[in-house]
């Protein structure tokens, strides 16, 4: 356990409570690089704007591409993923499992990720909630056709009881080292009633981290912060979440994101370098940084959010990404998010422990936003409940 950190780490410092460095960012060399990688910032534009690039999906819930694809691959909640190739949405989908998924309200088919080695194994990950109300993390295998999975391929990696129909999280993405990441929210209803998210012996309300290379249908990395200690559960990466709906990896930073959708009072997002594991995000003795149910609490070893906004401003973050592609030099390295009922864009810049350059971009209405995307080229994209995906371009 690391409690402090030498001054060759100070651009990935800034989370609190106790951290625990992982093999990403075993060598000093490898630290300095992703530091100098950050470069200076060019100046913010003045605008930026949207473009409707595709429409008529059924609340499109995620966009991504594996890497060195053209294709953009959306995620419909009710267990479809679209493609859109040249600019055009394909009538028949790359993925079609409706009759398997329950899909209403914060239930349904809601991501898809791309193993990192796609163009040689053709895997393809999807989380789900299945017919029982349940979370099923499950693997599909590219068929002969580059444009369809083989829906017989499927293989169960994980899943997770429900005990209620909200907050089931959803997300997954592969880490820069190659893990996958599951975000879990807390089982749902109001204020955790069942405690999961300060339980480490549940899976709800955590973030994970399997190794879907070294076992079947996965490993507990050996790294991880409670693998192999009895009552706790070896999958686990970080705790404390409400409902991680969107979280993010900042590949040149090396940070990671999670936004957590909050209770009745504050939203916050979270950035920690992405090493960093044993994270407590608080949740349910906070709702963002402040005590929750209580005037006052225990904040020891609790990691606060970096931005937290009130429910006078929004209602539910939705979570974004940082900005790594070409059209938009000035945005490079703004971490850019919404909110569900606010339906603003707003974005930040995290560097050395501090959030600057906060600004909120006047993009016309975009609906109520369900999620952000990014493409193969580090573009960014806005997914909405008006059926609509907008990109993210250069203003004026």
């Amino acid at each position: 356990m690391i409690s402090t950190m030498p001054a060759r780490f100070s651009c990935l410092s800034g989370s609190s409570g106790p951290r625990r460095l992982g093999p990403l960012l075993a060598a000093a060399a490898v630290v300095a690089l992703s530091c100098d990688a950050v470069g200076p910032q060019e100046p913010l534009p003045d605008d930026i704007a949207v473009e409707v690039v595709a429409s008529g999906l059924s609340s499109p819930l995620y966009l991504t591409a594996p890497s060195g694809d053209t294709r953009w691959f959306i995620v419909e909640q009710p267990g479809r993923i679209r493609i859109v190739e040249n600019g055009q949405l394909l009538t028949t989908p790359f993925l079609n499992i409706t009759s398997r998924v329950l899909s209403g309200g914060e239930r349904g088919l809601l991501s898809v990720a791309f193993h990192p080695a796609y163009a040689s194994n053709g895997f393809v990950y999807v989380n789900y909630t299945d017919t029982g109300g349940d979370t099923r993390v499950e693997r599909y295998t590219l068929g002969a056709d580059p444009n369809r999975l083989d829906t017989t391929t499927a293989q169960l990696i994980l899943t997770v009881d429900q005990p209620f129909a909200n907050h089931n999280g959803g997300h997954q993405m592969f880490g820069p080292d190659g893990m996958l990441y599951v975000a879990l929210g807390d089982g749902g209803s109001g204020g955790d009633p069942q405690r999961h998210g300060q339980n480490l012996n549940s899976l709800l309300g955590k973030l994970l981290r399997l190794d879907v290379d070294a076992g079947t249908p996965y490993a507990v990395p050996a790294d991880n912060p409670f693998a192999g200690q009895a009552g706790r559960r070896g999958e686990i990466w970080a705790s404390g979440l409400r409902n991680p709906w969107r979280f993010a990896f900042d590949r040149v930073a090396r940070t990671l994101y999670v936004a957590d959708v909050g209770q009745s009072r504050w939203e916050e997002v979270n950035v920690v370098p992405q090493a960093d594991a044993e994270i407590n995000y608080g949740w349910n003795v906070l709702e963002g940084s402040e005590c929750y149910g209580a005037t006052t609490c225990d904040r020891t070893g609790l990691t606060l959010p970096v931005v937290e906004y009130s429910h006078a401003d929004g209602c539910s973050v939705t979570g974004g990404l940082v900005y790594r592609g070409e059209a938009i030099p000035g945005l490079r390295g703004h971490y850019v998010y919404s909110d569900y009922c606010g339906g603003w864009l707003r974005s930040f810049r995290y560097q050395d422990g501090r959030v600057s350059d906060r600004h909120e971009w006047a993009v016309g209405s975009l609906g109520s936003v369900l999620s952000f995307g990014e493409d193969a080229a580090g573009e960014l994209y806005i997914l909405s409940a008006n059926g609509n995906v907008y990109r993210i371009i250069a203003g004026g």
